[in-house]
């Protein structure tokens, strides 16, 4: 399996105002899901052979609350499906890389995932999620 892009990640006020717009071009949005984790609740929605990920705060703490109260709604993250998580996070934490979190976690759908800091990216916040 080859890296590839796995979803964008798009910070929202509102998912059912969010999501509208895709329903309207036809395509198929996934049923709400929470990550109480993060404190967000988000949709998918297929796009050829990734996703648009609309993420919507559950809570004022939240990281997706304070990056629309500092930025906006907006491009939040792009997500590359990678394939072995744990030997690509044992490969950047010995080249030094910074990472938001060095803890693997389990997310939507169950997908296994870990954010790379923006400071080591060129300024995007990165997430790896395992193939599946």
């Amino acid at each position: 399996m080859e890296f590839s892009i796995d979803h964008l990640g798009i910070a929202v006020k509102s998912l059912a105002a969010a999501k509208s717009i895709y329903e309207k071009l036809g395509l198929q949005v996934s049923s709400e899901e929470t990550v109480e984790q993060e404190k967000v609740r988000l949709v998918m929605v297929p796009v050829g052979e990734s996703h648009l990920e609309l993420l919507e705060a559950t809570s004022e703490d939240s990281t997706i609350a304070k990056f629309i109260a500092k930025r906006g709604e907006g491009l939040h993250h792009v997500c590359l499906r990678v394939p072995d998580l744990g030997a690509a996070v044992a490969k950047l934490k010995s080249e030094g890389v910074r990472l938001v979190s060095e803890d693997i976690k389990t997310g939507a759908g169950g997908h296994r995932y870990v954010f790379v800091h923006p400071q080591s990216t060129g300024g995007v916040l990165l997430e790896l999620v395992e193939g599946h």
